[in-house]
């Protein structure tokens, strides 16, 4: 495998694919390697141009092979070409976790990845911290002919056309719930970074933040006019309602929906194939 230079990474070509799918590793513009695999739209061989893509971006602790992107994947794969791929410090992919700070190089991978394919419209789908790095990313990648925002504006060729974040986080360091009481804990403390190298197979960079990225809410108002989808469960035990509604309160409600799941608990580990169903079809019929 080659790579000409920090911002290149895999590039198959299109006949590799078969209806079995397809793994690589990506290289990040950061240089990390990334895992990922694709996965043909169910009944196809090789991916034409008007087939979407869909790039699932799992919560942490999560990674490609774990059961509940795998579910998200087959179910999304009955509409349209799937990418999936395990975050840096998650599973078999390199670096350390940044817990959605510079994962969004990871997502960017991915997304380039798709184009390369020949996908012409690329979704992203991201579950809890995956959906935070899928807010963000929609942020700093600009379509083609917009200005583009932060360090990565004008790199067009990742950006996204249509974007749901399921379990998101509104804003960071939140610590309203015992979930998010540990998993700070976890991230924070050398110990706890242990728990999560050994127990959770999730490595963890021991440096904080510096600077603190673009929070969720405030990537939102630079997702427009994309179709953006926020969903959240009424029996979320890591973020109560009040995130769900503020990332949606700063959309533009002409592209923004929200929906509140009754039942639904957290991230891709508790989605049903019902509520998964009914965001791809969302998804899938989005200009």
């Amino acid at each position: 495998m080659t790579f000409r230079g920090p911002d290149d990474f895999a590039r198959p070509c299109v006949p590799s694919i078969t209806s079995s799918g397809h793994r690589i590793a990506l290289l990040t513009a950061d240089g990390v390697r990334v895992e990922a695999a694709y996965e043909p739209r169910a009944g196809s061989r090789i991916p034409p141009p008007d087939t979407p893509a869909v790039v699932l971006a799992h919560g942490f602790t999560g990674a490609l092979d774990r059961p509940g992107l795998r579910r998200a994947a087959r179910v999304f794969a009955q509409r349209a070409a799937v990418i999936t791929f395990s975050f840096r410090g998650h599973g078999g992919s390199g670096g350390r976790s940044s817990v959605g700070d510079r994962e969004v190089l990871d997502l960017a991978a991915a997304v380039r990845w798709a184009r390369s394919l020949g996908h012409e419209r690329v979704a992203t789908v991201g579950f809890s911290m995956g959906g935070s790095v899928a807010l963000r990313h929609a942020a700093l990648y600009g379509r083609e002919g917009a200005a583009g925002h932060g360090e990565h504006g004008g790199r067009t060729d990742a950006h996204s056309d249509t974007v749901v974040a399921v379990s998101a986080p509104a804003r960071w360091y939140y610590r309203g719930t015992a979930p998010m009481r540990r998993l700070h804990w976890a991230i924070s403390r050398p110990a706890g970074r242990l728990i999560a190298r050994y127990g959770l197979g999730t490595r963890v960079q021991a440096e904080d933040w510096d600077p603190v990225p673009l929070s969720p809410v405030e990537a939102v108002p630079l997702i427009a006019p994309r179709p953006l989808l926020i969903v959240h469960g009424d029996r979320d035990a890591y973020f109560p309602l009040d995130h769900p509604y503020a990332l949606a309160g700063a959309g533009d409600p002409r592209s923004t929906e929200l929906w509140i799941e009754r039942g639904f608990g957290h991230a891709e580990s508790a989605a049903r194939a019902e509520l998964l169903e009914r965001i791809a079809h969302w998804v899938c019929t989005r200009d």
